[in-house]
């Protein structure tokens, strides 16, 4: 069975996308989970979410989410683009405890 990794996305244009500009940073860590609520119900595995270079501090919050979601399996900047962060995210049920 072939498993989709990041390091194989090379267009995002079929990706559902985020775009964080103009968020500011609780609002934006808002709209990150709900867009990941929101994949994880579509079975959209992978996703990318558009912060912007500016300051870093979009890109920061969203990799402080991201990295604290159990449901993210990977997540890594674009290679064309360093605004852009792909995530993808399993698609299994997560059993709470």
């Amino acid at each position: 069975m072939y498993t989709m990794t990041l390091n194989n996305v090379i267009f995002i244009e079929q990706y559902p996308k985020l775009d964080l500009h103009g968020y500011d940073r609780e609002t934006a860590r808002v709209a990150v989970l709900d867009f990941i609520k929101e994949n994880k119900k579509l079975r959209q595995e992978i996703f990318v979410i558009i912060h912007g270079i500016g300051s870093g501090v979009l890109r920061e919050t969203v990799k402080q989410v991201l990295s604290h979601d159990r449901q993210v399996l990977e997540f890594k900047t674009y290679y064309y683009n360093n605004g852009c962060t792909i995530v993808r995210i399993s698609l299994e049920n997560m059993i709470k405890k």
